[in-house]
This record gives structure tokens, C-alpha cells and sequence, in this order.
């Protein structure tokens, strides 16, 4: 992908407290298996930790089926973690007893999301007026000319033009939907937005136009991403911290110079020897895994990738991986952490 705005120049940390932080999340669905049979549960979060600064982007990555949208519904606190704790600004907004409902949808507000589906994310029934205005009738701004004047700035903002506020959703192609719906996100100055997929339904042509968008706002704004994508080319221009996730779990994470440059995990690697590129300097060979992602209602012994692992040796059957650092980042793989050790 070519033309594409670097994200370096983003907002510093500067030694600031995270403003998004998971510690150990799972999240566990019971599944019904019939009259007689005892339920069974999904694992679809097993301990997954990270820190989000603000203007900065994490990227979440891994097959379909590792929970990278349980994990957006967890933070958008569409569905509460079966344990652990997530804080927004510091604040724990799993543990109702220093949380409670008006303080929820307060942090609720720092956090908002991006759809895949421009063409489903918008109402067609409202102008695109009507629904850039709405979360700030919703959160208390009840002043019609105020939000009339926030929501035609926004769209500015987002290079949309003044003739948009009157015109309804199905008048606009998918570039421009996914714009607006950017848009909608960013009314109420959240402190992190979660990106689901947010270029993967749209024209290759104008995924990059998109993409220059986000990093154009976020370099305004100071508002942190977590971008969630299957697609490590798009990955890498948007990125500053890499969270490879397969089964739940999180198997490699670091600076996205390491990840792309020096990928310790086997399945990083995989997944990287997988991406197209038109550069030959960034080819890799192809390492074809075997088999398909086991089930997360049965997960295997050990580490969960052994199965499909080229370098798997016998303890790797029987004992988890915790992830640990070597160098500037995480791995949870035994082969690696011997060969380092």
C-alpha cells in the first residue's frame, strides 16, 4: 500500500499513565450442547494485557476466531470481562464496587468504535446531520445550534464538505460512509477509538485515503487507537505497538519495528510469510501452516498452537507458554525462551 501518512510523528507518551489498560481479561461463553449434556464453555479471552498511551496505536491481530472482536466489545464495555480488570483513565470499570452506573457511562464516553460495515453502522432513516448530532443530544448537549455547528466542524474535519449534513447515508460511496462514521466516533472527544476492521470492506483504491484520515485526526486530537485488522500490510503503516493473538491468548507483542523486523512467535512469522508486498526486500518464505484453528471450546493441552507448530517439541504439549520479554518484545512460545534463555 503506497502514500501512506507515518504515525511516528504521533502525540509523545512522555512518561504518561496509559489511557486504556487490560490486565489479564478473559471473557468465557457457556454453549448449550443439548438436554443431557453438561454445558460447555468458550474461551474466547484467556488473559489478555496491554497499555494504550494516548496518540499512540495498538494493533490486534490474528486469524479470525483468536478474539480480537470479543476483545472489542470488552473495551467498548459492550460486555463485561468474566475477570480481570480493565481501566479507562485509571479508572476500573470491571469492578462495580469503584464504578457504579454514572461512572460507567461516563468512561463509556471516552471510549468509542469504528465498525467494519460503513454500509451497516449508519441509520438509513437519519441524515448525516441527525446522526453526527445525536450523541451529543444523547450526552447532554441540548443546544440545537451547538451541535449543529460540532457536527458540520466534524465533517470538515474529516474532508467531508458542508453539503453533507443534509443528505442521507445511501448517497454516499464507502470511503466516504466510513468517514462519516469516523465522524460520528469522534463527537464527543473520546480518549480511545477502537478500530474493527475499519478499511477491510472498502476499495483497495481508497483504503489509503482512509487510513491518511486516522492519522491525521489522531495527530489533532491525541486520541488512541486500537486498531483491530487481519490485514498485516495495512498493519504496519498504522501501527506503533504490534498484539499477535491466537486462541484467546496473546503469543507475541512489541514495537512494530521488531514485530515486522525480527517476528520471534512462529505463527508471527507465519502470518508475515503470508502478506503480499510488491517490494522483493520484504519478501519472505512462504510457511504454510497445517491444519485449522482448533476449537476454543476444546483448546489443546499446552500451548495451543502445537498442533500447527513447526518448531513443537514435547513439553510444548504439556505446558502454557507464559509470555515473556526478550529484548524489546513478549513472546509466549518454550522454543523461544530456551534458545534465548
Amino acid at each position: 500500500m503506497t502514500g501512506l501518512s507515518d504515525p511516528a510523528a504521533g502525540v509523545a507518551q512522555d512518561g504518561a499513565a496509559p489511557v486504556l489498560e487490560a490486565c489479564d481479561l478473559h471473557r468465557d461463553y457457556p454453549v448449550r450442547r443439548g438436554l443431557f449434556a453438561a454445558p460447555a464453555v468458550v474461551h474466547a479471552l484467556a488473559g489478555v494485557s496491554f497499555k494504550v498511551h494516548a496518540g499512540r496505536t495498538l494493533a490486534v491481530v490474528g486469524e479470525s476466531g483468536c478474539g480480537k472482536s470479543t476483545l472489542a466489545r470488552l473495551l467498548t464495555m459492550i460486555e463485561p470481562p468474566s475477570r480481570g480488570r480493565l481501566l479507562i483513565d485509571g479508572a476500573d470499570v470491571a469492578d462495580r464496587t469503584h464504578a457504579d452506573d454514572a461512572a460507567r457511562s461516563r468512561l463509556r464516553r471516552a471510549v468509542q468504535i469504528v465498525f467494519q460495515n460503513p454500509y451497516g453502522s449508519l441509520n438509513p432513516r437519519q441524515t448525516v446531520g441527525a446522526a453526527l448530532m445525536e450523541p451529543l443530544l444523547v450526552n447532554g448537549v441540548a443546544d440545537q445550534a451547538e451541535r449543529e455547528h460540532a457536527a458540520r466542524a466534524m465533517l470538515r474535519q474529516v474532508g467531508m464538505g458542508d453539503e453533507s449534513f443534509s443528505r442521507w447515508p445511501h448517497m454516499f460511496s464507502g470511503g466516504q460512509r466510513q468517514r462519516i462514521a469516523i465522524a460520528r466516533a469522534l463527537m464527543i472527544k473520546p480518549r480511545v477509538l477502537v478500530l474493527d476492521e475499519p478499511v477491510s470492506a472498502l476499495d483497495v483504491s481508497i483504503r489509503a485515503q482512509v487510513l491518511n484520515l486516522l492519522v491525521d485526526l489522531q495527530q489533532a486530537t491525541g486520541v488512541a487507537y486500537v486498531f483491530i485488522s487481519h490485514d498485516l500490510g495495512v498493519v504496519r503503516h498504522v501501527a506503533d505497538e504490534v498484539m499477535v493473538m491466537y486462541l484467546g491468548r496473546v503469543v507475541e507483542q512489541g514495537p512494530r519495528e521488531a514485530i515486522f523486523g525480527n517476528p520471534r512467535h512462529p505463527y508471527t512469522q507465519a502470518l508475515l510469510s503470508a502478506t503480499p508486498t510488491v517490494n522483493p526486500a520484504l519478501r519472505r518464505q512462504r510457511i504454510l501452516l497445517q491444519g485449522e484453528l482448533p476449537s476454543p471450546i476444546n483448546p489443546p493441552s499446552g500451548c495451543a498452537f502445537h498442533t500447527r507448530c513447526p518448531i513443537a517439541v514435547a513439553r510444548c504439549r504439556q505446558q502454557t507458554p507464559a509470555l515473556q520479554t526478550t529484548g524489546v518484545q513478549a513472546v509466549a512460545c518454550l522454543a523461544v525462551q530456551a534458545a534465548t534463555g
